[in-house]
C-alpha cells in the first residue's frame, strides 16, 4: 500500500517541509551523486553515516562491512562520527530508498507542520531523528554497519499523526486501486510491521539492519513522536479533533 495524500485541508503553505525535502533531495544529488557513482556513494555513507559501533566505541577499530563489489567501510574512531546521528537523516542509499521517505513525508508532514508552525516542526522532525538513531544505536550497540536515511525522522512524524488526527483518511493506493482508509489503521499496522520485524531478528546480525531497512530506528522514531507531540502541540489542539470529510 502506498499513501498520497490525506483528506485534511491545510491552512498554511507547509514550506518547512518543502525545504526539508529539496534539502535532502540537493544532499543526494550533490553531496551522493545522486547515487550515480558508486565510489562516491558508498564514501558517504560510510563517512557521514550512522555507525553504531563507532559512538559506543565498542565495535573493533578497522572491522569491515562490505558497501558493494570492491569495497568496504572500516570502523574509525573520527570526530565527525558525533554529529552522525543528525547528518545520517539527510542520506540515503537509493533513487527508492529517497524518495519513498520524501513521499511518506509530503503525506504526513504537511498536516503536522499546519498543526505546529513552521520551526517548531523542524526542531521536532530533527529531534525525533537523532532520537531514532539512538534507538537503533541501543538495539545493536556494536554494529559496524552505518545506517542513513530520513524515515527515523518520518517515523516521528507519523507517530504525531497517530495521535493528532487517529480518524483522518489517508488515500492510499492497494495495487490498482484507490481506497480511503483511517489513519490508524495505516499507521498502526505500519508500526508493527516494523516491531515485529525488529523482534524476528532480535539477536542476529539482521537485528543491526534488517533487510537493509533499519528497523528499530522506525520504532524508537514513532515512538518519540507520540511521547513528544504534546511538548510541540497545544493542549487546546490536542483536545480538539480535526474537522474530517
Amino acid at each position: 500500500m502506498i499513501p498520497i495524500g490525506t483528506n485534511l485541508p491545510t491552512r498554511r503553505a507547509p514550506w518547512m517541509t518543502y525545504a526539508i525535502i529539496l534539502l535532502t533531495l540537493a544532499v543526494w544529488v550533490v553531496v551522493q551523486g545522486a547515487g550515480e557513482d558508486p565510489v562516491l556513494l558508498a564514501t558517504t555513507v560510510c563517512n557521514f553515516g550512522m555507525v553504531p559501533g563507532e559512538l559506543t566505541h565498542l565495535a573493533p577499530l578497522g572491522q569491515m562491512v562490505p558497501l558493494g563489489y570492491g569495497m568496504g567501510c572500516a570502523v574509525d574512531h573520527n570526530a565527525i562520527n558525533l554529529v552522525t546521528p543528525l547528518f545520517s537523516i539527510f542520506l540515503h542509499g537509493s533513487w527508492m530508498h529517497i524518495l519513498g521517505n520524501m513521499l511518506f513525508l509530503w503525506v504526513f508532514g504537511r498536516d503536522i507542520e499546519d498543526t505546529m508552525g513552521h520551526f517548531s516542526y523542524l526542531g521536532f522532525y530533527l529531534l525525533c531523528g537523532v532520537v531514532a538513531g539512538m534507538a537503533q544505536i541501543a538495539s545493536a550497540p556494536a554494529s559496524p554497519v552505518p545506517t542513513v536515511g530520513a524515515s527515523g525522522a518520518i517515523s516521528g512524524i507519523m507517530g504525531a499523526f497517530l495521535l493528532l488526527y487517529p480518524n483522518v483518511r489517508v488515500k492510499m493506493f492497494f495495487f490498482i486501486i484507490l481506497v480511503n482508509i483511517r489513519a490508524w489503521i495505516v499507521l498502526i499496522y505500519w508500526f508493527l510491521l516494523q516491531l515485529f520485524e525488529g523482534i524476528a531478528t532480535a539477536g542476529t546480525m539482521g537485528s543491526q539492519v534488517s533487510g537493509g531497512v533499519a528497523v528499530w530506528a522506525h520504532v524508537g522514531g514513532f515512538v518519540t513522536g507520540i511521547l513528544l507531540i504534546s511538548r510541540f502541540t497545544s493542549r487546546r489542539v490536542l483536545a480538539v479533533p480535526a474537522v474530517r470529510r
